[in-house]
């Protein structure tokens, strides 16, 4: 029987997550998750796609005190809460660029990503729409935020999902995919492939609705604590499972993102299936 083996929650936008054994999950995903998010000085939100500029920020830990506090840890030592007056200021001499912390996104909020010189990674046509530059290793490009979860700080999808069966395929940590929920099942690697349209429920409350299988980028070759740089996980999945997403092109991937049907409180031991 598939169950949940690890939930995780990213407090802040592209800082480190936090391991939990329940979460309360409602129709924006997991409750406190991109519960904040940094703004730059050209009000782009913050995001570690762009690794040149802004990589150092996935090396802070983000941790939440309660719904509406989250406790910022720095690899320079720096620790401030956001409730604390200074907290821009604090984080703006920590990273050495002028950010902000905001709990709302912007109108029209934006994020910029790298599409690195990856063959297979994302359709070249996606990649030239949204182009805004080239770095030494790939294209810049311009993403909006929350394209299926409007008024939120995920990128695509409020609810992320990934078994433990594509994991081991991968040979990789966990924190290289970000999932909300790891689903450990009897599925074959990749089976969430197959979950776009379909009914995930996860324990007795919660039903989540696959949307798309979860396209991959940049995010997981990046340096992080106990984590080296390596194109690795990135270049097998361009090799290995690219899937065409109706409408959007042919992307590697690995992973479900969801949308959410059904709200409650999900832990870590509860049942999972897929109908």
């Amino acid at each position: 029987m598939a169950a949940i083996t690890e939930l995780w929650r990213y407090p802040v936008k592209s800082m480190q997550g936090e391991r939990v054994d329940a979460v309360v999950v409602n129709e924006r995903g997991v409750v406190g998750d991109r519960r904040f998010a940094l703004l730059d000085d050209e009000g782009v939100v913050v995001s570690a796609k762009h690794p040149r500029k802004w990589g150092d920020v996935l090396r802070y830990q983000a941790r939440l005190i309660d719904a509406d506090i989250v406790e910022i840890a720095g690899p320079d030592g720096t620790v401030v809460r956001s409730n604390d007056p200074e907290v821009d200021a604090v984080l703006s001499q920590s990273l050495g660029r002028t950010v902000t912390l905001i709990a709302t996104p912007p109108d029209g909020a934006r994020y910029e990503m790298l599409f690195l010189d990856v063959e297979g990674v994302a359709p070249a046509d996606a990649i030239a729409a949204t182009r805004t530059g080239d770095e030494e290793d790939g294209t810049m490009t311009a993403q909006s935020l929350g394209m299926a979860a409007p008024g939120t700080f995920v990128d695509v999808a409020p609810l992320h999902l990934l078994t433990t069966a594509t994991l081991a395929r991968l040979s990789t940590d966990v924190r290289r995919l970000r999932p909300n929920v790891l689903i450990d099942c009897d599925d074959d690697a990749f089976g969430e492939n197959g979950w776009s349209g379909r009914t995930i429920e996860l324990g007795a409350d919660v039903r989540a609705t696959g949307l798309l299988p979860t396209m991959r980028c940049v995010m997981t070759t990046l340096a992080q604590p106990g984590l080296p740089r390596d194109r690795g996980v990135l270049q097998t999945l361009a090799r290995d499972n690219r899937v065409e997403i109706p409408g959007l092109g042919t992307w590697a991937c690995a992973g479900a993102y969801c949308t959410v049907a059904a709200a409650g409180k999900v832990a870590v031991g509860d049942a999972v299936d897929v109908s």
